[in-house]
């Protein structure tokens, strides 16, 4: 079963992400669970967390369909040890805030080395850092982006992502979320039917595929191997409609949240029915 969805807006309180998903027929949902520019936020109340639950409940969305991202100030390679600090405390946060509110698993970019220590070293200390946030969490895994390659940022190949999870100590609570874009940017071709089943089989050989935990639906902007990160609405940019029916009809991509985070909100409600269309549901 495909689970087609969107990253909704929790404004006024996360109980209202689910409603907003529901509102555009979706059946996945992305969030944050706080505001995305803060590193800290207010702990979440019994009301808030209760209210969010129920409506999960009600609306039919479980965690498996459920993808919440994290906040884009975190930066768990960040080569100062002030910086780094900061990070991983941010990030034990909202792991937390997921357990909190039955989530199992938190979406976040792996981090950059901002050109002071090694791409390995880098990589390391995300490592290190998923480390440490599990040990301090329970039930929630930790599910690293593919980034586009911007700057210094890492993971943009997805050799990065198995270097990361090579070294995490409790590989049940550790996978990966594919963001198509960011991979179209990075060099990955998903032009075409062929292109996908080609990149796919890469990626799989790289680092299962039995680790993905969700995708991003992003149209890409700029071209193949850009290394930059703007996104489309689906069909109008340089992927094309071939890639998002592949993964549609692809059972490997069954059972997880496929969230768009395409730029024309008022358009997600017609992408998300063209989907499930093109998946049979």
């Amino acid at each position: 079963m495909k689970y087609f969805g969107a990253h909704v807006s929790a404004s006024g309180g996360v109980q209202n992400a689910p409603i907003n998903a529901h509102a555009i027929g979706a059946t996945a949902f992305a969030l944050f669970t706080k505001n995305q520019r803060h590193w800290f936020a207010p702990t979440l109340s019994e009301r808030d967390i209760e209210a969010f639950r129920l409506e999960c409940e009600r609306l039919g969305f479980k965690p498996f369909q459920i993808l919440p991202h994290d906040s884009y100030l975190i930066n768990l390679g960040h080569p100062d040890e002030e910086g780094l600090l900061k990070s991983r405390g941010s990030f034990v946060e909202e792991m937390h805030r997921c357990q909190q509110l039955g989530l199992d698993r938190l979406n976040f970019h792996p981090g950059s080395h901002l050109g002071r220590i090694s791409l390995d070293e880098c990589l390391d200390r995300v490592a290190e850092s998923i480390n440490i946030a599990l040990d301090k969490t329970q039930g929630v895994t930790a599910v690293i982006e593919n980034t586009a390659g911007q700057g210094t940022n890492v993971g943009f190949d997805f050799a990065h992502i198995a270097h990361i999870i090579d070294r995490v100590e409790d590989k049940s609570r550790v996978g990966y979320c594919i963001d198509t874009c960011h991979a179209f940017a990075a060099g990955y071709n998903l032009s075409s039917t062929e292109a996908c089943e080609k990149t796919f089989a890469q990626i799989d050989s790289i680092i299962s595929l039995d680790y993905l935990r969700g995708v991003h639906l992003n149209e890409a902007m700029r071209p193949l191997g850009s290394h930059i990160d703007r996104h489309e609405r689906l069909g109008h940019g340089q992927i094309g409609w071939e890639c998002f029916e592949f993964i549609a009809r692809d059972p490997r991509f069954d059972n997880m949240p496929l969230v768009l985070e395409t730029i024309d909100e008022s358009l997600w409600p017609e992408e998300i029915a063209r989907l499930n269309a093109l998946a049979g549901n």
